[in-house]
């Protein structure tokens, strides 16, 4: 089920080779996991090598077992220079590597290996490539979007009182593997650690973190500071359930707020305020339209509502409101107001005002949209407003 067709793949390897070609480059050698199941429907430890007019090479470590007539199995990268002679391939003297992705020694050592070619970076371009999405892709996200609204759907009968936010995130996590969740959030960058998602209970939603997510959350221990830390679930607080939307190699992104028993009025004006933001970008936002735009149309609605002291945090505010999804959580664009980023027709986009209320805990939503010439796709049909647990 969702195996990459040969013809998807071809047009991705296409897309690598017009990059090789503009930057005048001779190869290309992808070594991290997304990009390397991106353009081949599989992952391996070792080199994927391409060309810009030649089908690609594996050098691959291991698994020992694939099955591909692309495939040369190797034991080190040393061993590569006299393999390209053997294809009657040169040595490269201008390589694209994924500088973001592959470590300082990694890279000095498959540069000695091939004779201490020119090194560049590729891992910006390839971002870009992969925030416009194929049909293929896109009908991944939304298999993936329909089964992460099914599980939100469970959360109320899931709910008991006298229950931890992690004792809740226990129980829908449970749900989630069921369903064929992969387990991990896939991201890109320094200290991004996370594991099936995160749940925002009371004032631990103020908790600052060092991760670069909307919000933080102390979590349960030091080595994770992110997310649940074992706060009950008392009545008049809300609960914020962010958890990995990762049914499909293909994820989205999602969050809704509960609350316990009843919440203040304040819980529910700042959380019908993050939905009439929804509702106005998804009136105003199509290809075309500027991430800034994005940004200063919600930003407007904030204000008008004086809520400024509250949105995207209160120790520590985020400065992004939105942000690309697909085989990372954290894609290409972002939805800043200093973003040059455009919309494109095929990207999907994860919308996320969220707003954090001292005493009560976060409310908000997120929604994932895929990015059409005249209009947003919502794919994260599922209740929006406060659900009450009893």
């Amino acid at each position: 089920m969702n195996e990459l067709t040969k013809e998807e793949s071809n047009l991705k390897f296409e897309k690598i080779q017009n990059i090789l070609r503009k930057k005048d480059s001779d190869a290309c050698i992808i070594t991290s996991s997304v990009n390397q199941y991106w353009l081949c429907g599989f992952i391996f430890d070792g080199y994927l090598y391409i060309t810009a007019d030649r089908d690609p090479i594996l050098f691959v470590k291991r698994p020992s077992d694939l099955d591909d007539e692309r495939i040369i199995y190797i034991r080190k990268p040393e061993q590569i220079p006299g393999l390209l002679q053997e294809a009657g391939l040169p040595l490269p003297k201008r390589i694209l590597i994924e500088a973001d992705q592959l470590t300082l020694n990694a890279a000095n050592r498959l540069q000695a290996a091939l004779n201490m070619p020119e090194l560049l970076n590729i891992s910006d371009k390839i971002r870009k490539i992969r925030s416009v999405k194929s049909e293929y892709e896109l009908n991944q996200m939304r298999e993936c979007a329909k089964i992460h609204s099914e599980v939100y759907q469970l959360i109320p009968a899931l709910y008991r009182k006298g229950m931890s936010d992690l004792q809740l995130q226990i129980e829908i996590e449970r749900e989630m593997r069921l369903r064929g969740s992969v387990g991990i959030f896939r991201s890109f960058g320094e200290n991004m650690d996370i594991f099936m998602g995160s749940i925002l209970a009371g004032d631990n939603a103020q908790a600052a973190s060092p991760y670069d997510y909307a919000l933080g959350g102390e979590g349960i221990t030091p080595l994770l500071p992110l997310g649940a830390n074992g706060t009950p679930l008392k009545p008049g607080t809300t609960v914020m359930v962010d958890m990995a939307g990762n049914y499909r190699p293909y994820m989205d992104d999602m969050t809704r707020t509960f609350a316990i028993e009843h919440a203040p009025d304040i819980a529910y004006k700042a959380h019908e305020v993050s939905i009439e933001i929804h509702n106005a970008v998804k009136k105003q936002a199509k290809a075309g339209t500027l991430c800034s735009d994005i940004y200063s149309l919600a930003e407007e609605i904030v204000i008008s509502n004086e809520l400024q002291p509250y949105f995207m945090g209160t120790v520590q505010q985020a400065k992004f409101i939105g942000h690309g999804v697909g085989l990372e959580i954290n894609e290409p664009p972002v939805i800043t107001p200093r973003s040059k980023d455009t919309l494109l027709s095929g990207m999907t986009i994860a919308l996320e005002p969220k707003f954090v209320l001292p005493g009560i805990g976060a409310v908000g939503i997120e929604n994932t949209y895929i990015v059409h010439d005249e209009e947003l796709e919502n794919i994260t049909q599922c209740e929006e407003k406060i659900i009450v647990l009893k």
